[in-house]
């Protein structure tokens, strides 16, 4: 079935949608309340017109699409999240970091246990309750859980008279006060387990009666009241609703142990890569050719071993060489220092830049590291000696850790490239004339506005700026003439 076919068959449903590239790895994941119109708008002519370079060069990639129908807008945020999480898509900015969706902590163990709002799940004895994809929705629903069952917002882990004379939540009658033993402990541990019960979606009663007096709020004409009750009613709705199981199987989230062992497996490794280096060039012209190296360690980006290079012994654009003097270089590097050489190495790139790696290590005396090529075109795997390159299957999980590694090294050495560019601009012809610093470009600049006035003016008007004198005007006027 085509891709027009796919998308004229969406259902009228929330869910999320995935488009895939050729190589049937998903560049983009988005949710939608309705499916067949969001991805239907993508491949509408006069929104094509209208839209950026980035969501075209999406379209042109796509040409496959999977979906997945889901209950509510909410469930859609969810798993939309899971998904780019897992597959991190090349189009796709949002949740591809480190953050998560919001839990709701509570550990039974504390001698009054409290109810903090957390994005990380740890293996503690604590019980832990979401994830959550309104936030406001969450915060409003604790904010009236704590006040119904009389539960403590104090960050003590055993609250004293101390913190009860700093704290109005008594007062206003929010809290039970155990500080004070107002109540005891077991008392207020029943209350928490109450709370648990109703985060659980146990809450009807508690809904019945918001419900009842929202409608009494109206018929007495106070409509604001009955707003902001209608507000916490749809809240509560939303927070204590219970998890609905998708329509489809999701897809596995892949396991980094795993995707390690499947790829010791296919490129016949002597043990698994728990240390993997990734090098890529960014040379896109003669000026700031630069490289990047990131790290993975158990199949997860390590961001404080990435390194970046500027490349110093290479004149013109030519890949290879760059790859062969940053690979001496790190592993230089790491020979003198006594460092870890890593388990695998992979270049973005075929069998020159291969072949290129090699020559650098060979130099360095390190003949038994594991080196592979990963050509992004056809993602084919070059190795050492061996003829014809291995083409693993589009699912592997293999190849999709390999292109995951590959792609943060890409983006790495393209944003170290792009900084080095911006950097660029903001500089000036001054900044290669001998004796002129960086202040004292600054008050040449302000004085004549550009460079091209500075080369119209005199030798006494340059000598007038502060700090310049007669001598160094000379230089100046000189050193321009000489650069046209």
């Amino acid at each position: 079935m085509s891709l027009q076919e796919k998308i004229r068959d969406l259902p009228h449903k929330p869910g999320v949608y995935l488009f895939k590239d050729r190589f049937n790895r998903v560049i983009y994941v988005g949710k939608a309340v309705d499916l067949h119109k969001r991805v239907s708008q993508y491949f509408h002519p006069s929104r094509r017109l209208r839209a950026d370079r980035k969501l075209n060069a999406l379209v042109e990639a796509a040409v496959d699409l999977e979906y997945y129908v889901v209950h509510s807008e909410a469930e859609a945020v969810l798993l939309e999240g899971r998904l780019i999480k897992e597959f991190r898509p090349r189009y796709n900015v949002s949740f591809r970091d480190d953050k998560r969706f919001l839990l709701v902590k509570v550990d039974l163990s504390e001698p009054f246990p409290r109810f903090q709002v957390t994005r990380l799940k740890k293996q503690d004895n604590a019980r832990y309750f979401g994830p959550f994809a309104s936030s406001s929705a969450l915060r409003t629903t604790l904010n009236l859980m704590k006040k119904k069952f009389g539960l403590r917002s104090c960050s003590a882990l055993i609250p004293s008279e101390k913190d009860y004379k700093h704290c109005l939540d008594h007062i206003i009658k929010n809290c039970s006060a155990p500080c004070i033993a107002k109540i005891s402990q077991a008392e207020y541990l029943e209350r928490v387990k109450m709370a648990c019960a109703f985060l659980e979606g146990k809450s009807k009663e508690m809904i019945d009666e918001i419900r009842l007096k929202m409608e009494e709020a109206a018929q007495a004409q106070d409509f604001e009241k009955a707003a902001e009750l209608r507000n916490l009613l749809e809240a509560l709705e939303e927070t204590t609703r219970p998890a609905r199981r998708f329509v489809k199987q999701l897809p596995k989230v892949s396991s980094p142990l795993e995707d390690l062992e499947e790829l010791q497996a296919v490129l016949a490794l002597p043990q698994v890569p728990h240390l993997i280096e990734c090098f890529d060039i960014s040379n896109i012209s003669s000026t700031h050719k630069v490289a990047s190296m990131v790290t993975f360690r158990e199949g997860k980006a390590d961001r404080s071993s990435y390194r970046r290079y500027r490349i110093k012994t290479v004149a013109g654009q030519d890949d290879f060489a760059c790859m062969q003097e940053v690979i001496r270089r790190r592993y230089k590097r790491v020979l003198d220092e006594g460092g870890r050489l890593p388990d695998l190495i992979v270049v973005d790139g075929g069998k020159g830049q291969l072949s290129s790696a090699l020559k650098a290590l060979h130099s360095l005396q390190l003949n038994d590291l594991c080196v592979i090529g990963l050509a992004k075109e056809n993602e084919e795997i070059y190795r050492e000696a061996l003829p014809d390159p291995l083409v693993l299957d589009k699912r592997s999980k293999a190849l999709r850790l390999l292109q995951r590694i590959r792609d943060e090294a890409h983006r790495v050495a393209n944003s170290y490239h792009q900084l080095l560019l911006k950097k660029r601009m903001r500089e000036s012809i001054l900044d290669d004339c001998p004796g002129i610093s960086e202040n004292r470009k600054k008050l040449l600049i302000r004085a004549f506005g550009s460079i091209e006035k500075i080369k119209k003016s005199s030798v006494e008007e340059i000598a007038a700026v502060k700090g310049i004198g007669k001598k160094l005007a000379e230089q100046i006027l000189s050193f321009l003439s000489s650069r046209g």
